[in-house]
């Protein structure tokens, strides 16, 4: 049995003849690449179009911010000028305080004290004369040499008197009751004219400083 080659001749179909040069169909060809080519480069234009928008919008925002920053600093520079006398005069109150505080670091208040010092003496017994010597915030106070003497940063000497002979040792078990008490040496004993006088030297340490100085202006 022969079988029938197939020829690629469809029987009953529509005729169809292409009669166009190849000139033209090649001239169509570029036509549509050229239509192409000019969509690509408005679609590229579209996009950097956009891309320029959004930088213009985000510059004209960063100098919207920059004017508000700038007029928010010439506001401070101007309040800044408005309060500089206010700002000078509590510059110059901090030094003073300051300066208090420096030279106030060694203070001991000597009234207050001494009532206390006259509060530990025994009935009828006064103090007549008084010698006081202390630190100074420049310079430091003289320390003792001897090995059993505390460090002071003041020495007080009385003189009393009392008209029965004195119990000195009571007088130092009482001084020795005092705020920075550091020692208590007892002097000479003398009658004069119906009257004993006695002379106490006291050290005292840093426990005696008022601190007062310490406090700021507020509290």
């Amino acid at each position: 049995m022969r079988t029938r080659k197939d020829t690629g001749i469809a029987v009953g179909g529509a005729p169809r003849v292409d009669l166009l040069p190849p000139e033209v169909r090649a001239e169509r060809r570029t036509a549509a690449l050229v239509r192409r080519a000019w969509a690509g480069v408005v679609v590229v234009a579209v996009v950097v179009g956009i891309g320029s928008g959004a930088a213009f919008l985000q510059r004209m925002q960063a100098e919207d911010v920059l004017m508000m920053a700038q007029a928010e600093t010439q506001s401070l520079l101007m309040s800044q000028t408005k309060y500089a006398d206010l700002k000078a005069t509590q510059g110059q109150l901090d030094l003073v305080e300051a300066a208090q505080k420096v030279g106030g670091s060694t203070d001991i208040d000597w009234p207050a004290y001494l009532e206390k010092v006259q509060g530990t003496l025994p009935v009828g017994v006064t103090i007549v004369s008084v010698s006081l010597d202390q630190a100074s915030p420049l310079v430091q106070y003289t320390q003792p040499t001897a090995p059993l003497q505390g460090s002071r940063v003041a020495t007080l000497t009385f003189q009393a008197t009392s008209p029965t002979l004195p119990s000195v040792p009571d007088w130092l078990n009482g001084l020795a009751t005092l705020p920075g008490f550091a020692d208590a040496q007892p002097g000479s004993v003398a009658l004069e004219e119906g009257v004993y006088k006695a002379d106490i030297t006291m050290h005292i340490t840093a426990d005696a400083f008022s601190g007062r100085f310490d406090q700021t202006t507020g509290d």
